[in-house]
């Protein structure tokens, strides 16, 4: 544990007092001695007191008694250090409690800073240091991370986020959206085997257990949609059955409708069926619009379900591509509630049903249990306003949240002359018309040689720096004030950046963005992407499959042409000609026709008959 000794009595000098004694001996130049015995004071307490104040750095006070622990780091550089720590978690690349002892020990010694030896042992600073550091700095915690891919941390940019406030705007200006008109749509996943909850059992017991339905579950989709105003329409299920049956959702949701598929996840059709559910509960048509939110999920761009939503005054906007986690209202305040209600009724049904296992049947009556106290009109309001959808407002996000990106951010690849068409930028200035290209070098005059910046060197020395080093902490031998090295954490341990792009040939597939995929343009690209997927493998394979029984039927023919050619070869007898005994014509031996034997007295049956 940290030594953080805290005074119990009330003995010893106050400080006030120490002060107003060290000021007297440094300002009139008094004796320790005499100012002690002034203020009845121990001469030797007020001596330690006036030297212990000479060796304060800057912005340090001064404090009596056990306030005042031997540090490795001063003030200034623990808030540093700390800055560098906030920073590295908002890159989404924090750093563990293992990890920051490692990073003070280097600091420490890239900083010839007075640290204990016990540090030298496992080059780790010590975990008093650690804790005692924690306890300094209020606005550190240790957190437990969630887990972020690293395309996310990639595509929340503000580029990104920027175009996709733009056509928001847009649709907001052109249509006159309410509250009520503007609706999120998105799909979460429910298992039948829940996360227990925690349990009342008793101390010091290794392992303690929960019943669970199986080791691993089976997942059913759940796609919701809600509005602005806080109200939501009944859930679709799909559930991983080759065909639905009416009973899957009996004890579901009032209201709610079912799909099925092999996979259980959302395909065009079943979006096709939930458009149809969603315009029977919003009542839109082209006199009275909604907009609809939703991801670039490749079920949500069906052409057929963008038809439905032109000719029914369903508008579609698609967030940017993996976003979800930041600007999907519905991922944000709706479904984390709906996902720990939903594990507390399963929790509960095992304990009503004991020795049965549940089964993706049973799903829809616990979400009709969890959904209401989940969905609620207030945690869906906040959502639409946690991500500034409405109200509008497209300063919703600060620099921290696009700090992931950018460690991400790089310039784009060098162009070649030969993908571009022109000549390789050159790496020297352009030059304007009537001018003389600037140079690095002055001139040189007729018969005189080249100024060098630098002297020459001799054979076996080295060459002479323009600045001498200067260590920390000490001065220039010239006299010139000691030198302050600034103390930063990323000169030992620098922030992760990705390296450069590399030149890579495009693989065909179109990266998507935000966009209002109801409008003509967009329809109309995505029926030329569907087009040419659909095109893409018919005529590989017509290709493939022709080549194929070309190759086989080239083999096979020339197969039969070698077993000819070296049969007829190898045997002498075969040379000779064989004469029929019926109608005395030559014919080939038995072993070359199709039919032997049988086949030819088939030929030759008129003749028995006649």
């Amino acid at each position: 544990m940290p030594r953080d000794r805290k005074r119990k009595t009330d003995r010893g000098v106050p400080l006030p007092i120490l002060s107003l004694a060290a000021d007297v001996v440094t300002t009139e130049g008094r004796t320790v001695r005499s100012v002690a015995k002034q203020y009845s004071i121990c001469h030797t307490t007020l001596y330690r007191y006036i030297k212990k104040r000479e060796r304060l750095g800057p912005g340090e006070e001064m404090r009596t008694g056990y306030w005042t622990p031997r540090r490795v780091f001063s003030a200034q550089q623990e808030d540093s250090l700390a800055e560098y720590l906030k920073r590295a978690a908002d890159l989404f690349y924090g750093l563990s409690s293992k990890e920051v002892r490692r990073l003070a020990f280097q600091l420490a010694v890239h900083y010839k800073c007075s640290y204990p030896e016990t540090w030298n042992e496992c080059s780790l600073a010590g975990r008093d240091w650690f804790m005692g550091f924690m306890k300094r700095q209020p606005r550190l915690s240790i957190r437990c991370p969630q887990p972020t891919s690293l395309t996310r941390n990639t595509s929340f940019n503000r580029h990104n986020v920027s175009l996709f406030y733009d056509n928001l705007a847009n649709v907001l200006d052109k249509y006159k959206f309410e509250a009520k008109d503007i609706w999120n749509m998105d799909e979460t996943g429910v298992t039948t085997v829940q996360e227990p909850e925690n349990v009342v059992a008793g101390r010091g017991v290794r392992q303690v257990g929960a019943v669970t339905s199986g080791e691993r579950g089976t997942l059913v989709t759940v796609a919701c949609a809600g509005n602005a105003l806080g109200n939501m329409i009944p859930p679709m299920f799909i559930f991983p059955r080759v065909n639905f049956k009416d009973h899957f959702i009996r004890y579901g949701p009032p209201g709610c409708i079912g799909a099925a598929n092999k996979s259980g996840w959302m395909l065009e059709d079943h979006f096709l069926q939930f458009l149809e559910h969603f315009h029977h509960h919003t009542r839109a048509s082209l006199d009275a619009k909604v907009l609809l939110i939703l991801d670039n999920h490749s079920s949500h761009l069906s052409v057929r379900g963008i038809d439905f939503c032109r000719k029914n005054g369903i508008v579609m906007l698609s967030f940017p591509p993996h976003c979800s986690h930041k600007l999907q209202p519905l991922d944000r305040t709706v479904y984390g509630p709906l996902k720990r209600h939903v594990n507390a009724f399963c929790d509960t049904w095992m304990r009503s049903h004991p020795g049965l296992t549940m089964s993706i049947y049973d799903i829809p009556g616990i979400v009709r249990l969890a959904l209401p106290l989940a969905g609620t009109a207030v945690n869906v309001q906040n959502g639409f306003s946690s991500t500034g959808i409405w109200p509008y407002n497209r300063d919703k996000f600060n620099a921290s949240d696009f700090a992931p990106s950018l460690v991400t951010d790089r310039p784009p690849p060098p162009v070649l002359p030969e993908q571009a068409g022109t000549s390789a930028p050159s790496a020297v200035p352009l030059v304007q018309a009537g001018t003389s290209a600037p140079s690095a070098v002055p001139p040189v005059q007729a018969g005189t040689s080249a100024p060098s910046a630098v002297p020459p060197v001799q054979a076996g020395t080295s060459a002479p720096s323009a600045v001498p080093p200067v260590q920390a902490g000490t001065s220039d031998p010239s006299g010139v004030a000691p030198v302050q090295v600034e103390f930063s954490p990323e000169t030992v341990r620098p922030h992760p950046r990705a390296g450069p792009r590399k030149l890579t040939k495009a693989n065909g597939r179109k990266k998507r963005k935000s966009a209002i995929l109801t409008d003509t343009p967009e329809k109309e690209a995505l029926e030329r992407d569907k087009a040419k997927v659909k095109r893409k493998p018919t005529n590989v394979k017509r290709k493939l499959t022709k080549n194929t029984l070309e190759t086989n039927q080239q083999t096979k023919v020339g197969l039969k042409k070698t077993k000819k050619k070296k049969h007829t070869e190898d045997s002498d007898s075969e040379k000779e000609e064989d004469f029929c005994i019926v109608c005395l014509e030559s014919y080939s031996r038995p072993g070359e026709l199709k039919g032997g034997v049988g086949q030819l007295l088939a030929d030759h049956a008129f003749v028995d008959s006649s």
